[in-house]
């Protein structure tokens, strides 16, 4: 018997390992309100298609908390907006204006749920209750990083926790990194508002770009380090220059 003439209850359990581990996790999923996506589920993202054909680490189930709707909803209205964990004031203050307005204007915001630049975002739709995605390295009963629990939670409680491990799953490299092809599938674009020479945000901006998506960073000052992963970018012509909301709009429409 093939995959596609599988019973979804069948592909849900091969897909978790076998009945014994499927039952397993799915209970624990069920105790944590979480709810298990398979392709071909009514909010399955069509846009995740992209990393298939890029032949890069798709995943074969997500699992969400809170409105997996918002997955359904077409890809020009999610945008991802990320950077470096040790943010500073001015990366904080840029990202909470470019949020709000983005927000303001409909869009999805999605990130790695991670300090920094990603807490910004988070933080600034917290107000106004605007719904966002919080993409997650770890099983969504093991809220990572865990400093920033309470403010998944609330993301979960307007938005989307999402996450390509099951229940117990702690945080790998690889797993960091099939995160950010995830972000950068799921938006039609990646803005970097903030992150240094190294940072790993830019994983999702170069993952992006290999998906033809638009990648766009906004410029610091020219001796802030602390901004010179984004004027690389700018520089060598892979992002567009961004100062606020509407040329991110412009870009997109």
């Amino acid at each position: 018997m093939t995959t596609q003439t599988l019973s979804r209850d069948d592909r849900l359990t091969e897909a978790l390992g076998g009945d014994q581990a499927a039952e397993g996790l799915l209970a624990a999923a069920e105790r944590g309100g979480m709810t298990a996506l398979l392709p071909g589920d009514e909010h399955w993202p069509a846009a995740l298609a992209a990393l298939a054909a890029l032949g890069a680490d798709a995943p074969s189930m997500l699992w969400g908390m809170g409105d997996t709707a918002l997955l359904a909803r077409p890809t020009a209205e999610r945008i991802a907006i990320t950077g470096s964990r040790a943010s500073t004031t001015y990366g904080e203050h840029i990202t909470r204006e470019l949020g709000t307005s983005l927000a303001a204007t409909g869009h999805v915001l999605i990130t790695g749920g991670g300090y920094g630049i990603d807490k910004a975002v988070h933080d600034a739709l917290r107000p106004s209750g605007a719904p966002s995605i919080a993409i997650l390295a770890s099983g969504l009963d093991r809220l990572y990083p865990a400093g920033n629990a309470d403010m998944l939670r609330d993301v979960a409680a307007t938005g989307l926790l999402l996450s390509a491990q099951p229940p117990g799953a702690t945080p790998t490299r690889e797993r960091f990194v099939q995160r950010a092809g995830i972000i950068a599938a799921l938006c039609a674009a990646t803005v970097i508002t903030e992150a240094g020479y190294r940072s790993g945000a830019l994983g999702v901006a170069y993952r992006a770009l290999a998906l033809r998506r638009i990648v766009a960073a906004v410029p610091g000052p020219v001796t802030s380090a602390a901004s010179a992963g984004c004027h690389r970018l700018i520089q060598d012509g892979e992002a567009h220059l961004v100062t606020q909301a509407s040329d991110l709009t412009a870009l997109i429409t």
